[in-house]
This record gives C-alpha cells, structure tokens and sequence, in this order.
C-alpha cells in the first residue's frame, strides 16, 4: 500500500539536529525507499539535506526493508533490531540515514513549550520519563518473576545452579572415564 509522505515534521526535527542536514547533503537527489509491509513510502534528499516526498518509489537509490516488530524494536531503542534491518543499494547513502536515524533526537519538551509553556512542558515531559521508566521496570519484573516461574514452580527453563551441577558431575564422570581407559591399558600392557 502506497502510504502518502508528509516529511515537514521529519525536516521539523532536522533543523532542531543541524548536523542531520549537513550529512544528508552530500546525497542530494537521492532517494530512499522504506517498505514496513503493508506500508511502503519513499524520500528524496533536497539539496538543503531535507527529506522530500516522491511519488515514485521505483527509484530508489536504497531500499530499508523491515517488519512492524522490527519497528517496534527500533521504537523502543533496541540496537541489536538495528542488526535485522534488510538494506539494498548504494552503500553510502544508506550508512547515512542509518547514522541520522540512530541519532536523530526530537526535543519534545521545547516543542511542547510553544503550545503549553515552559512549566507545563517540562512537567508533563518529566511524567513521560517516569512512566516510560516505570513501564521498562514493570516489564522487567514481569520477565523476572516468568524465569523465576518457569525455573523453581514449573520447570520448562533449567535453573542456573543445576546447569552448573550438571556439568561438575559431567566433568567428573569424563575424568572418570578417562582414569578406567589409563587403567585398562595398564591391564592390557601387563597381560602381554
């Protein structure tokens, strides 16, 4: 599905990182094709290293393939999604969006001043930060206590220190094999 382009917020948050157009404009009329099925969009590089609408995808000088769970990771800052990300085309090009991408910074808060104030902004941006961080620590509870779950009441998961058990007792039971064949070849070499 051809997904309509409105990249005026994009070149918003790339004049807020003025080092986000100056890496982009060494690739002037160049064109990325983004597909996240069912979404599939493309944009050119201006020669103010501005993002810019084209109807015609077909073009591309790069094409960044990736699913919505990719997306998904990426969203939520994980660099090990950036790993999974499918890139073709031309090397160059597509080192420097994935160095935009990655560090590119939105200031919310200085955006959200223009509309509510300085004060109001900066406490509904910090009660953002505290539930995000309260969200990360509640999911992070949530493994724990299924690891813990999956290990001690229902074991599906082996336990940390049975591993550890299991491969004393292994590294005994070799050396143990080892000493009966030196004892066996001591037996042969007697008999003979």
């Amino acid at each position: 599905m051809r997904f309509p382009v409105f990249p005026g917020p994009l070149n918003h948050v790339f004049r807020a990182n003025t080092w986000a157009p100056t890496c982009l404009k060494s690739h002037a009329g160049k064109i990325a094709r983004f597909r996240c099925p069912p979404f599939d969009f493309a944009l050119g590089v201006t020669d103010a290293g501005e993002a810019a609408a084209v109807a015609d995808a077909a073009k591309a000088d790069v094409t960044v393939t990736l699913t919505p769970g990719l997306l998904l990771r990426i969203a939520a800052r994980d660099a090990s999604a950036w790993d999974d990300v499918k890139v073709e085309g031309d090397a160059e090009f597509a080192a420097a969006i994935n160095h935009v991408v990655r560090n590119l910074r939105w200031d919310v808060e200085e955006d959200l001043s223009r509309v509510v104030g300085d004060i109001a902004a900066h406490r509904m941006v910090e009660s953002g930060r505290k539930l995000d961080h309260w969200g990360r620590q509640g999911a992070d509870n949530l493994a724990r206590s299924f690891a813990e779950y999956w290990t001690e009441e229902q074991p599906l998961i082996a336990a940390r220190a049975d591993i550890e058990q299991f491969n004393r007792e292994v590294d005994a039971l070799r050396d143990d094999v080892a000493r009966l064949e030196k004892r066996i070849e001591q037996r042969e070499g007697v008999k003979e």
